[in-house]
């Protein structure tokens, strides 16, 4: 089966977090829409498949990426053979960065061709990776960051009404950390991403506050995020399990964060990482350094659904991160939203779910 196009697609959905957010402290510019990168791949035996690539402020760039360098190349090579074809784009793609929108449009073509070979075999993803006894897979609701103690504490509360017993801040005052553990109880799980904003000795320096709000995870403490040495330090002397990972590219390099010992929870992001090809190798590689991993799956789309079916079949205790966004119009409608904090595995053939084509002919750029 041969690949035969390849289009790009840019949706912009307006959205609502529950309050004024900080969104621009992630890529300089604020997040007014929820901006999506989708990849459609098309074939010769009629079979369509859907991806996503990373994302948001950087989508100009992955978006050049597979519209200059990668459809001449990967036009007419078999869409059946994902992992082949990643291994040589990669070899073929090395000199032009190892990580940011090369990996990131790889990601895209890799997460749908998956789909591909899914609706070729007549088969879920999560069957093709070796089958789950799981029908429905736990939440954690991850919000964005707010700042104001108030707006945090009126949220945690919210998402806790919407059933979720696991939320992620991305919050970086002690204010408004110790709000959120205030409204979520004793009870609920509370993840802390700080998004690497302090050198090795200040998040060791602030990790005795943080431990009173007893977090299931630090995540990301330290910048550079490359520094896996430092990560490793916090995580000998903080007393808090760490995390990182979505900043990470390629097997290689989480072979270099697990031994340097830094973390005890991943988070490969599979639009920014290499897909599902590399996502399921990280999954072994992962279980051989006894870490776990908790995919990064801050979306709502084809890289939601891979997130999905990948921690569905390697997961111990199943957990995957839902962007608690109130989009304007989901991508998949109500299918692919959590109820009380848990979302069903999709058992269609490939993702198990294609975009409603009212939604991205609504909001494509």
């Amino acid at each position: 089966m041969k690949i035969t196009a390849i289009e790009t697609i840019v949706l912009r959905t307006p959205y609502t977090t529950g309050g004024s957010t900080q969104a621009e402290a992630w890529g300089g510019r604020a997040w007014d829409t929820a901006d999506v990168l989708l990849v459609r791949v098309e074939t010769d035996a009629g079979i369509t498949g859907w991806g996503e690539a990373f994302g948001y402020n950087v989508i100009p760039a992955t978006q050049a990426l597979i519209e200059t360098a990668l459809k001449p190349v990967v036009i007419g090579r078999d869409a059946l053979a994902p992992e082949a074809l990643m291994l040589d784009l990669q070899q073929k793609l090395h000199i032009f960065g190892r990580g940011g929108p090369v990996i990131y449009a790889l990601s895209g073509i890799d997460i749908a061709l998956w789909d591909i070979v899914g609706k070729a075999a007549g088969l879920p993803l999560h069957q093709l990776l070796g089958g789950t006894t799981r029908d429905h897979v736990t939440c954690y609701a991850s919000l964005i960051r707010y700042g104001d103690p108030d707006v945090v504490a009126a949220n945690v509360a919210r998402a806790v009404g919407d059933g979720f017993r696991a939320i992620k801040l991305h919050e970086i005052t002690l204010p408004a950390i110790r709000a959120a553990r205030e409204a979520a109880g004793p009870d609920v799980r509370l993840m802390l991403d700080v998004n690497c904003p302090w050198s090795v000795q200040e998040a060791i320096a602030i990790a005795p506050a943080l431990r009173e709000v007893n977090p299931f995870w630090l995540e990301e403490p330290v910048w550079p995020p490359e520094d896996n040495a430092g990560i490793a330090e916090v995580r000998a002397r903080a007393g808090i399990p760490i995390a990182a990972g979505e900043n990470v590219a390629t097997t290689a390099q989480y072979h270099q964060l697990f031994n340097a010992g830094a973390v005890d929870i991943v988070q490969p992001s599979p639009a920014k990482m290499g897909g599902v090809t590399e996502l399921r190798k990280v999954f072994a590689l992962a279980a051989a350094h006894h870490v776990t991993v908790v995919p990064h799956s801050f979306y709502d789309g084809p890289a939601f659904l891979a997130g999905l079916h990948t921690s569905a079949v390697f997961q111990r205790e199943s957990l995957v991160e839902w962007r608690y966004f109130d989009l304007e119009s989901p991508l998949y409608g109500d299918a692919g939203r959590p109820v009380n904090g848990r979302i069903p595995l999709p058992q269609a053939p490939g993702l198990g779910l294609d975009p409603d084509p009212a939604v991205v002919a609504r909001y494509r750029a």
